[in-house]
């Protein structure tokens, strides 16, 4: 219950931010900035899947390809009572998986082949119940609202910035206006969706290695998993789009020092530390 109500307030910020950078058009751009907000989210819950798995170049598993791939997650599935994921693999070498989709029953897991070099079977299978735990706790769906919403911050502030720049701010509604609240709102409002969206992502990390964990019956696995997935992440740097990074199990951009500062995933040290301490239970 937390958890979901520091959800709730994340996101109901998130959508304050949107509007609050509309109203520097007044009352009409407030409404601006909700309908953006809106429109944003929407797109984010239908299509979070097949743009997540796009922007991997993930491709479905095929019929007889991968068994144990297959036979994990149908196991980790049907004691979660949920439907069975959609299966896809990326050709991304380094070892990373992550999950997407709007609700259990459209609901899709991925992992990198690089992932394949790294782990054992059993550390994987912490891995995916990681990601099963993501699906059943809905997690996806906060994230991919959250990124939505986010977007719609970062768009509707570029609008207001070239408002601004090109003398568009004559309307009756900005009579009154002060002009460095503006520019501040401008600048400081996506960097906030940006510390809000770090703080859900966060939380649902933890939340989700607490709930694997509990599946198996012990955080083992998971934590040597992610041991040697933070390590690939830093050997292995690859080009993913920071709006994706929070999807992962582990930070894939963990190799750039300027994206680590506004890192979507906690302390991969904690992690494995509540793991082994048996905080789970």
């Amino acid at each position: 219950m937390k958890n979901n109500l520091k959800t709730a307030a994340i996101l109901a910020g998130l959508g304050g931010l949107c509007m609050a950078i509309g109203s520097i058009w007044g009352e009409r751009g407030l409404v601006m900035g909700l309908v953006i907000g809106l429109l944003m989210t929407a797109g984010s819950y239908w299509f979070s899947d097949k743009l997540a798995i796009a922007a991997a170049r993930g491709r479905a598993v095929e019929p007889g390809e991968m068994p144990q791939y297959v036979a994990i997650v149908q196991d980790l599935a049907a004691r979660e009572q949920i439907p069975m994921p959609k299966l896809y693999v990326s050709p991304n070498p380094q070892p990373n998986a992550f999950a997407t989709g709007r609700n259990p029953a459209h609901a899709a897991v991925c992992i990198n082949t690089g992932i394949l070099d790294y782990l054992d079977w059993d550390e994987l299978r912490g891995v995916l119940a990681h990601e099963i735990s993501h699906v059943k706790n809905r997690d996806i769906l906060t994230s991919s609202v959250a990124a939505g919403v986010a977007m719609g911050i970062m768009f509707t502030a570029r609008m207001a910035m070239w408002g601004a720049m090109f003398g568009g701010g004559n309307s009756r509604d900005n009579e009154g206006s002060n002009p460095l609240a503006a520019i501040l709102m401008v600048v400081l409002a996506p960097i906030a969706a940006t510390v809000l969206q770090m703080a859900l992502s966060r939380s649902r990390e933890y939340e989700a290695d607490a709930s694997a964990a509990r599946l198996l019956g012990t955080g083992e696995p998971l934590a040597r998993a992610l041991e040697k997935l933070e390590l690939g992440a830093k050997r292995v740097p690859v080009d993913v789009n920071p709006a994706q990074a929070q999807a992962y199990i582990v930070n894939p951009l963990r190799g750039r020092s300027l994206q680590n500062m506004f890192s979507t995933h906690p302390s991969t040290a904690d992690r494995i530390a509540r793991l082994r301490s048996g905080e789970w239970r």
